[in-house]
């Protein structure tokens, strides 16, 4: 079967600075699929490549088996759902969605059965015939991704749907989003970690314009590993400092005056027992009494080794 989006040595630059490097990336059919990397690692150029909005100064670009500037053979097929994506504020919703929907290659009379089921999709049918000035900022993002639903596309592009979006609206976008991927393929943007581990089902992850990661979620997060250590007394803040002095850690975030997690290195993380041994015997040398540790596989663990280690690297040289 065709991959629902392949790139093969794609490299693009803009006035000189490298926003992707010789890519090679294969993106299965079905299922959702995160793409990750700091901000200006290149995840807005590949998607506009895979959109057809630009073309690669080297490499090809293939969507579900076509060329992704092949509009005729993709119309309908796959849509996009940009982070800033926004309407015209004074034409009603629904109107503005049967519009997008005809420019798809939908009759009238698809297009506008088809903007009502995506508003119902998103929980905003009664709010069809409002203009979008008059929509809370959740409302608005969520008839976005009305739009990214029109007409039943087979790859569908999502950057940071959940972005600026309160707890509740976040959490149904999210179970929109994982109904999608059982439907069809979904390419998640997001700087969630979280979010991308819980939704998607492979990843790739993207710095300074090169693909340094890629595979199934499992894989990735097999031996990426976060603790979460709960003390007796109030001395996470300097427990914290210490643990994180180790070779074995990445990274340290304090949660409270008695709560803090550990990123480890993959190497560490492979050996659970031995590491944990050594976690407690450095707690316990400072009497710092855990009352309770937690490990588990973390994707946030993994991407902070590569782009924290690619970064020290750098900075060595």
């Amino acid at each position: 079967m065709t991959a629902a989006l392949e790139l093969s040595g794609v490299s693009k630059a803009f006035a000189g600075v490298q926003a992707l490097q010789d890519v090679s990336l294969r993106i299965p059919r079905g299922g959702t699929f995160g793409l990750l990397g700091p901000n200006g690692a290149g995840k807005t150029t590949l998607l506009s490549l895979a959109a057809g909005f630009l073309r690669p100064d080297t490499g090809r670009v293939e969507v579900l088996g076509a060329e992704a500037t092949d509009f005729a053979k993709l119309c309908g097929r796959v849509s996009l759902l940009p982070q800033d994506a926004e309407f015209q504020p004074g034409v009603a919703l629904g109107a503005q969605l049967a519009h997008f929907g005809r420019l798809s290659g939908l009759t009238r009379r698809e297009a506008e059965s088809a903007a009502g089921r995506a508003l119902e999709a998103v929980r905003l049918g009664d709010v069809a015939e409002r203009a979008p000035r008059t929509l809370s900022h959740g409302m608005r993002k969520r008839a976005a991704l009305a739009q990214a639903l029109l007409g039943e596309p087979e790859l569908v592009f999502l950057d940071e749907p959940t972005a600026g979006l309160d707890p509740e609206n976040a959490r149904h976008v999210r179970e929109l989003v994982r109904e999608l991927g059982r439907e069809r393929t979904v390419v998640l943007c997001s700087h969630n970690l979280h979010e991308i581990q819980e939704l998607c089902d492979h990843v790739a992850i993207l710095l300074r314009g090169r693909l340094v990661e890629a595979g199934p979620m499992t894989r990735l997060t097999a031996d990426a590993l976060r603790v979460r250590i709960t003390l007796h007394a109030p001395a996470a803040a300097a427990a914290a400092e210490t643990l994180g002095a180790l070779d074995a850690v990445v990274s340290v975030e304090v949660a409270s005056e008695r709560s803090f997690e550990l990123h480890l290195h993959a190497h560490a993380a492979g050996d659970r027992p031995g590491i944990s041994k050594l976690l407690l015997a450095r707690l316990l040398e400072h009497d710092w009494v855990p009352a309770e540790v937690r490990s588990s596989a973390s994707l946030e663990s993994r991407f902070l080794e590569l782009t924290v280690d690619a970064s020290d690297a750098e900075e060595d040289a």
